[in-house]
């Protein structure tokens, strides 16, 4: 059983860890944290072997609340050295927003953002989507299309203060 067990996780892991974290690297922009969240996706789902119905999605959510948690950190760093900045100059600079498009999906709220992660970084299906959100298709749709719509709105938005 151990050995079966064993076996068909290594036989994942082969299957699903480069594509997994490509999708992360894609996500974080740096391998060495795309492949942290990955391991980690991946040691969460051994330690949840028995209890995971669909191991695939049970990675890819995992990782995207892991890239979630790995963008909020990187924001709060962020806005600490914005108000060290600020505390220390005189007349501080107002900063350009910026219009990158992953930080305005990490800016979605969650609803929308875990399928627009899931459809259009990890390349599922709307029907995949769909079950691992334990959303109905129509609704996964309805989201997908709120969020492009907020996307386009803040990005043009963040290149009109550019021009």
């Amino acid at each position: 059983m151990k050995r079966s067990r064993d076996t068909a996780a290594s036989e994942l892991f082969a299957a699903l860890y480069p594509r997994l974290a490509g999708w992360c690297r894609r996500l974080v922009d740096d391998d060495e944290t795309a492949h942290e969240i990955a391991s980690e996706a991946f040691t969460r789902l051994w330690a949840r072997w028995t209890s995971v119905d669909e191991p695939r999605g049970f990675l890819y959510v995992t990782a995207a609340n892991l890239v979630r948690d790995h963008w909020r950190k990187l924001e709060r760093e962020r806005r600490a050295v914005r108000r060290a900045r600020t505390e220390a100059a005189v007349r501080p600079h107002a900063e350009a927003p910026d219009p990158s498009v992953r930080l305005l999906v990490q800016s979605l709220p969650e609803r929308l953002r875990v399928p627009i992660l899931l459809h259009y970084y990890a390349d599922m299906p709307i029907r995949e989507v769909s079950v691992l959100t334990g959303r109905k298709e129509g609704t996964v749709k309805a989201d997908l299309h709120a969020a492009r719509e907020l996307l386009r709105v803040h990005l043009r938005r963040s290149l009109d203060h550019t021009v």
